[in-house]
């Protein structure tokens, strides 16, 4: 399990790693809060995105956490949280 907290420069690469871009979509711009799904992120691409997380930083994120982080904002603040409670066990 990582120390570091997981950043939204990680949540990128791991987008792009494992789905891409849309074309229209800059992913340089500020995108915290934008949702997912209008930076051309479907559930599968966000399931793929969730797995290589999962891996890289040793945690398991729920089909809930998932679907209730609709945002990059949101899922960088799960991850993070996933990462103090295995940090605090």
């Amino acid at each position: 399990m990582s120390s570091q907290p997981f950043t939204i420069d990680d949540l990128k690469r791991i987008l792009l790693e494992g789905a891409g871009a849309a074309e229209n979509v800059d992913l340089e711009t500020d995108i915290l809060d934008k949702e997912f799904e209008d930076l051309g992120y479907d559930s599968l691409a966000l399931l793929e995105t969730s797995s290589r997380i999962e891996r890289t930083y040793g945690i398991t994120i729920s089909d809930t956490i998932l679907a209730d982080a609709t945002t990059p904002r949101a899922l960088v603040g799960a991850v993070n949280e996933h990462l103090a409670d295995g940090a605090a066990a």
